[in-house]
């Protein structure tokens, strides 16, 4: 038990930290946005707390749950705050995606925009090659509170090599093996969205070849990087 409480300690003070990453890169206003973060070996993640200011985030704040999003209180001192209210479509995510650590929402300016439009963004940059391994796709409509919005980013990305998803009206869903690669898929997400609408004022941009994606994607993954 020892272990498992440091472990959510840690994960805690993670999650907490991480939201000032969505401040930082502009991601997020007022109250709106999220990340988890899922208990290495248990059936439980940590999540931010429903409708309380980033400015007032603290570790011991954050949200202790099973992966049915069911507060969850076993020694680790779980407030008494209501988690988001996204809660259920992260843990659908966990439960069916297992290969999966973190998951980010936010609202961002042009990611949101092309969620709004119903567009997938296509893939025109090589960065979007080597982060997402194509296009950004878009998932359907669907209300928050229960798991459609978890079904549909599940469903949207079992055949795409994307972390993120831009779910219809709503906005991106992304995903990692831990919380802090979800929020670098988010950070990269509104990045390209914003690239590729500033190329579209200027005229059509230019697709890459699947089989240079299929590269950038391989190289980036598997051999970029220390």
């Amino acid at each position: 038990m020892s272990d498992l409480l440091d472990t959510i300690a840690t994960l805690r003070a993670e999650v907490c930290a991480l939201h000032a990453e969505l401040t930082r890169y502009q991601l997020v206003v007022w109250t709106a946005g999220n990340v988890s973060a899922r208990v290495p070996g248990e059936e439980l993640m940590v999540i931010k707390p429903s409708g309380v200011s980033y400015d007032d985030l603290a570790p011991d704040l954050m949200v202790v749950t099973d992966l049915h999003g069911n507060p969850v209180d076993a020694g680790w001192g779980n407030p008494a705050l209501s988690p988001s209210s996204d809660t259920a479509a992260h843990a659908y995510v966990y439960r069916h995606l297992p290969e999966v650590g973190g998951v980010v929402h936010t609202h961002s300016t042009y990611a949101t925009a092309w969620a709004a439009r119903g567009e997938a963004i296509p893939c025109v940059l090589t960065m979007m090659g080597d982060e997402f391994g194509g296009e950004i796709p878009i998932g359907p409509f669907a209300l928050i509170g229960d798991d459609s919005i978890g079904q549909g980013i599940v469903e949207t990305l079992a055949n795409s090599h994307s972390p993120a998803v831009l779910m219809q009206n709503h906005g991106p869903f992304t995903i990692g093996k831990d919380a802090r690669a979800a929020v670098k898929a988010a950070v990269m997400c509104e990045e390209v969205a914003r690239t590729v609408h500033v190329s579209r004022q200027l005229g059509e941009p230019k697709p890459i070849d699947p089989d240079q994606i299929a590269s950038l994607y391989d190289r980036y993954q598997n051999v970029y990087g220390q």
